[in-house]
């Protein structure tokens, strides 16, 4: 049985987004404002609490799963190491916003790059690895950490801010990977209240 690998899919696309719109923010003198120090905060919050699931849950379930497969637990290595490099990246750029520098248009560039190569490798080699080994179980007591982490009120973010601005196919393709409750949820109460926020909106 395959894992759905949807709502990972769609994290990841939500990440390159929001970098997308902190690079237009910073080239257009606007990355001071509210708006894009809000959808900033919200951003790395997001992937905060995505690579602190992977590191401390997913990739020692993968590890487990893989035992006696050296090139599969040198892969899971490499993820936790680039996710080591990408800390200090959103440091720099986290200062640089707060100072006003010169400088967050170049370092918003170095912490896209570094963030999408780390994404497409993963994307490459270490979800077609957990579709592998892991079972549907594994899965759900992964994704069930970050829900745990989100509670509620992060849920109410999380899932409007993925389908924030897409498009509709995209959209469909995610909600329709959730259950139904939370479909309604999201339509009648959490898209607006995350709309009110005005998150990169000017």
């Amino acid at each position: 049985m395959s894992i759905d690998l949807t709502v990972m899919y769609a994290a990841h696309d939500a990440f390159r987004r929001d970098l997308e719109r902190l690079g237009k923010a910073a080239a257009d003198g606007t990355a001071g404002t509210p708006a894009v120090r809000a959808g900033w905060a919200n951003f790395t919050r997001q992937l905060h609490i995505h690579h602190t699931a992977e590191d401390s849950d997913l990739w020692p379930r993968v590890e487990r799963r893989a035992e006696g497969r050296p090139r599969d637990i040198a892969l899971l290595a490499d993820m936790a190491a680039e996710h080591a490099r990408i800390d200090p990246l959103l440091t720099d750029v986290e200062r640089a916003l707060r100072d006003g520098s010169a400088e967050l248009g170049s370092l918003v560039h170095a912490l896209a790059t570094t963030l999408d190569e780390h994404l497409a490798h993963e994307e490459r080699s270490a979800l077609p690895l957990i579709q592998e080994v892991l079972t549907p179980e594994d899965w759900g007591a992964f994704t069930g950490r970050i829900r745990k982490t989100q509670g509620l009120r992060g849920a109410a973010v999380f899932v409007p801010w993925i389908v924030d601005g897409v498009a509709p196919a995209d959209r469909a393709t995610f909600l329709g990977a959730l259950p139904p409750p939370v479909r309604v949820l999201n339509r009648l109460f959490w898209e607006p209240g995350y709309r009110r926020k005005g998150l990169w909106v000017n």
